[in-house]
């Protein structure tokens, strides 16, 4: 039968488009789907602030009745004008083992791209640097997280064979929590609190958090990591969005603020329990027992996933970072987790890889972001 591509129009395409990887890749060990709920808000013009400045649309490629892949392509205005890069980006991309069907949706995003202008088409990307990016290409034995993609090895093929090439490659790290925190390493915290007068800022209220740092977070997420690939600023809106998506899942043990004498922000660190066991067993829905898996696991976490690190400059030099690490691996430790996974790092950021320095860790992840002139 001849393949079919279509545009997602409608709610119930929408639906489609975000169930099929949850189908295609169903029984599959170390596939995570995204929250849907999420993953509508995030596509939904109507939801999703990003609209602001980007446009995108969306295919289902379907061959005798059946859905056979997915792609978005996505052109994100900001980060042209930051970069200077008339790119667009495809993300969402899934299909079956069948070179034809990502023939044909890799074409049409780049047709798409080529009608508007771009000079150059790069992914799988989201929006934003927020969003799930990056292909697998190594580790495709290991689960992924809630915040990554996980896809079989054919994928990277098929887009060699379609002409993109590497970018950039991002790196992640599986890290043993250690037994107790090393005396050394207490007095060396103790020395930098005293020296430079900044704590660990305590909390319990996660809307009470969200109103005081909440915008002074994500700005500094803006500062911290406004030189790293991809990355554009975040409007008010955006930072609106994500404080009602993520803030709503912080824990206290392991979302640690630092602040100054005069309880500014001057650094913060997040981390999650895992929730990948959870989100397979609810198949990426909260009902009508999805709640209950996520529930389970972050009331008994078995894994750490280390999301994100951010210092303000004019603190970086001065080892502050250490207060934050440590601060995670006391509350890890204390909950009984063993491992911690670092997420996505790029392959080149050596002062985060640093942060590992005194740890025992292994590389067992690596995803990479294809690029292809127009």
């Amino acid at each position: 039968m001849p393949l079919v591509l279509r545009h997602v129009e409608s709610r119930r395409d929408l639906s489609v488009f975000i169930a099929f990887p949850t189908r295609l890749f169903r029984g599959n060990p170390y596939y995570v789907p995204a929250l849907r709920f999420d993953e509508r808000n995030t596509l939904a013009p109507a939801k999703n602030p990003a609209f602001e400045f980007c446009e995108a649309s969306y295919w289902l490629a379907e061959r005798d009745g059946r859905i056979v892949g997915r792609v978005a392509a996505i052109i994100n205005r900001r980060y042209i004008e930051k970069w200077g890069n008339k790119y667009a980006r495809f993300g969402w991309v899934d299909f079956v083992e069948d070179f034809e069907v990502a023939q044909a949706l890799i074409g049409a995003v780049e047709s798409w791209a080529r009608e508007r202008g771009m000079e150059g088409l790069h992914g799988p990307l989201g929006f934003t640097d927020l969003d799930r990016e990056g292909l697998l290409v190594e580790g495709f034995d290991r689960v992924a997280t809630l915040a990554t993609i996980w896809n079989p090895p054919y994928y990277a093929d098929y887009l060699e064979r379609l002409g993109y090439a590497k970018d950039t490659d991002w790196v992640e790290f599986l890290i043993p929590v250690p037994d107790e925190v090393p005396e050394k390493v207490r007095r060396v915290n103790e020395i930098l609190a005293k020296r430079t007068g900044v704590r660990i800022f305590e909390w319990k209220s996660k809307k009470a958090l969200a109103a005081r740092y909440a915008k002074d977070l994500f700005a500094l997420i803006d500062e911290a990591y406004a030189g790293l690939y991809g990355t554009t600023p975040l409007s008010p809106r955006q930072v609106e969005a994500y404080t009602a998506q993520y803030f709503g899942f912080v824990d206290p043990r392991f979302t640690k603020v630092l602040v100054d004498e005069e309880e500014r922000l001057v650094g913060f660190g997040i981390a999650m329990p895992s929730l990948s066991r959870a989100l397979q067993k609810g198949r990426g829905r909260l009902f009508p027992r999805g709640w209950l898996y996520l529930l389970s696991a972050l009331r008994k976490p078995e894994i750490l996933d280390l999301y994100l690190v951010g210092v303000k400059k004019e603190w970086q030099s001065r080892g502050i970072v250490a207060l934050l690490l440590s601060s995670i691996n006391e509350s890890a430790r204390e909950a009984g987790i063993k491992f911690a996974e670092s997420n996505p790092e790029l392959e080149d950021n050596k002062a985060v890889h640093g942060l590992w320095n005194a740890h025992e860790r292994s590389c067992h992840k690596r995803r990479r972001v294809y690029l292809k002139s127009l």
